[in-house]
């Protein structure tokens, strides 16, 4: 199993481990390299920089994307590692030239599911570190070094998700349907995507349009749940549709849905109730504009069959 270890920043560490978040941004001031180190699913270990020089925790990679900072703050609030968007900014810019830029790109490095070692648990650096390492290194679990962190990991994820899974009452915790990532450890199944996760893969699966207008100002867009999360919907891709932000309250409203053959539906109770929604109109009976390339992340039939038998009402 192939896993990385990130160069992490301590103030970051600190701050997001007294706040047990449900995912995270491992935030990257650059914005120009791509990250494909790992797979989605492998674990993404947290190195803590000097003096601390341990390894202080996990969490396990969702995706990679590029954000205006703005929007990244949007997305994650204070899981980007701040409780403000002017410290969020700040941190940015100390590591930036463009000093002048308001709203600069970043890369987002999201992770799901962190986990946050008490000090007495931190794990000593491996003795393979370079102290020419800026960023990270991965490691395999079935290479020498990877397998003596790997099993010292182990130990502590099986203590620490045994903790989490009575504290918060769930069994299973899946990245994707129909399964998460099969590594060959049963732990790595007990991940589950967080609503800043869920956000970025939708937005990027639906190549940052409005699935039905084809709108592409991204901070008009929204990832909305086709069956609700509060009703038990998933953070599937599956389970969810890129909208404009008015197209999503309608969609959650009950006011316009879509078919089984993927088609839009909108209901004449906007003209019924607001004498108007000429805007609307002509989007029905028309196929979504865009969907995700993968035809696992299309949306599902029974999320749709739920829409329409719970929220939507023609």
């Amino acid at each position: 199993m192939k896993f990385y270890l990130g160069v992490t920043d301590n103030n970051w560490f600190k701050y997001l481990s007294n706040i047990n978040p449900e995912d995270i941004n491992f935030w990257q001031p650059g914005g120009t390299v791509t990250f494909k180190v790992i797979q989605a699913g492998a674990p993404f270990l947290f190195k803590l920089k000097r003096p601390l020089s341990a390894i202080g925790g996990i969490g396990f990679f969702s995706s990679h994307t590029f954000l205006p900072i703005s929007i990244a703050w949007d997305t994650f609030r204070n899981r980007n590692g701040c409780g403000t968007y002017e410290e969020f900014r700040r941190m940015i810019l100390n590591y930036r030239t463009d000093k002048q830029n308001i709203n600069p790109t970043i890369g987002c490095i999201v992770l799901t599911n962190p986990i946050f070692f008490k000090r007495e648990d931190w794990i000593a650096t491996p003795i393979d570190w370079g102290k020419s390492i800026v960023q990270g290194k991965s490691y395999d679990s079935n290479d020498a070094v990877g397998k003596e962190i790997w099993s010292k990991v182990e130990i502590l994820l099986e203590k620490y998700l045994h903790i989490n899974s009575i504290d918060e009452g769930k069994s299973q915790f899946l990245l994707e349907e129909p399964a998460s990532p099969a590594y060959g450890n049963s732990i790595l199944t007990k991940v589950r995507l967080g609503q800043g996760a869920f956000r970025v893969l939708v937005t990027d699966a639906y190549s940052r349009r409005c699935s039905i207008t084809g709108e592409k100002t991204l901070p008009v867009l929204e990832a909305a749940h086709i069956k609700s999360y509060a009703e038990s919907g998933p953070h599937f891709i599956s389970n969810g549709l890129l909208l404009r932000s008015d197209m999503h309250k309608l969609f959650d409203g009950g006011y316009l849905t879509i078919t089984n053959d993927l088609k839009i539906e909108v209901s004449p109770r906007i003209k019924e109730e607001f004498q108007n929604g000429k805007e609307y109109y002509q989007y029905h009976g028309k196929e979504l504009l865009f969907l995700p390339n993968r035809e696992i992340d299309k949306p599902n039939a029974k999320y749709i069959d739920w829409h329409n038998t719970n929220i939507y009402r023609g």
